[in-house]
C-alpha cells in the first residue's frame, strides 16, 4: 500500500523525508501538507551568521549549516528538510529572546510598526541540496504594555523568534495586516516547500 508520500509527491517516493526540527509549529504544518516524515534533532549546531548580510541571505544561510550539520546522520534513501526563521525590523535580527525583559524588549521594537519575517529553509540528499527564503511582511498596531505583559505571561514566546507566535492572542489583537505567506510566520513557507518539492525531479532524480 502506497504512502502518503507516494500520493502527493510522487517523485519523491524512494525517499524518506525527515524535518530536522524541534518545532511544533513545523511539525503542525509538515502534517498538513499530508506527507509522512520523521523528525530529527541534534544539539549544538553552529548557528553563526555575518551581521552585515540582508536578512533573506542570513535565514536561508543557517538553515544550510543546519543542513550540513545533519549531513552525517543521513541514509542514501534520505531527504532532510532544516528550516530557520528570523524577525528583522530597523536593520536587527531578533531570535528567540533570552528571558522575559528581552521578550518585552523586542515587542516593544516591533510595536506601531511593520517587520519582515523570513525563513529560509534547506533540502538536502547525501548528494545534493537546494536552499530557499521566503519573506512576509507584518504590520503590528501600537500595543500598550499591558497587552504586552499579558500575552508574555500567557503564552510564554520564549521558543519564537521574535518573541511572538501570530497564531496565538498577539496575532489576533495586534496584526494589522500582512503581505505574504501567514504560514511562513509561523515558521515553514509550506506553499513554497511543496512546490520545490513537486518540481524536484532534476535536483533529487
Amino acid at each position: 500500500m502506497a504512502n502518503n508520500n507516494e500520493k502527493v509527491l510522487p517523485n519523491l517516493k524512494q525517499y524518506k523525508i525527515v524535518l530536522c526540527s524541534n518545532s511544533p509549529r513545523r511539525k503542525e504544518l509538515m502534517r498538513g501538507l499530508g506527507l509522512d516524515f520523521q523528525t530529527r534533532v541534534i544539539d549544538g549546531i553552529d548557528e553563526s551568521y555575518d551581521k552585515s548580510l540582508p536578512g533573506e541571505d542570513i535565514a536561508k544561510i543557517i538553515s544550510e549549516k543546519k543542513a550540513e550539520s545533519y549531513k552525517a546522520t543521513m541514509s542514501s534513501d534520505e531527504l532532510i528538510i532544516t528550516a530557520d526563521t528570523i524577525v528583522y525590523v530597523d536593520g536587527e535580527v531578533l531570535g528567540k529572546p533570552q528571558d522575559r525583559l528581552d521578550a518585552i524588549r523586542m515587542l516593544k521594537m516591533l510595536s506601531g510598526k511593520s517587520h519582515d519575517v523570513i525563513t529560509g529553509v534547506c533540502i538536502q540528499t547525501q548528494t545534493k541540496c537546494t536552499s530557499f527564503s521566503v519573506k512576509t511582511k507584518v504590520t503590528f498596531a501600537q500595543m500598550t504594555d499591558d497587552e504586552i505583559n499579558f500575552y508574555i505571561d500567557n503564552h510564554e514566546p520564549y521558543d519564537k523568534a521574535g518573541a511572538y507566535g501570530i497564531q496565538e492572542w498577539i496575532g489576533y489583537i495586534g496584526v494589522e495586516s500582512i503581505e505574504g505567506s501567514y504560514f511562513n510566520v509561523m515558521g515553514l513557507p509550506v506553499q513554497k516547500l511543496y512546490s520545490v518539492l513537486k518540481n524536484a525531479q532534476s535536483l533529487f532524480l
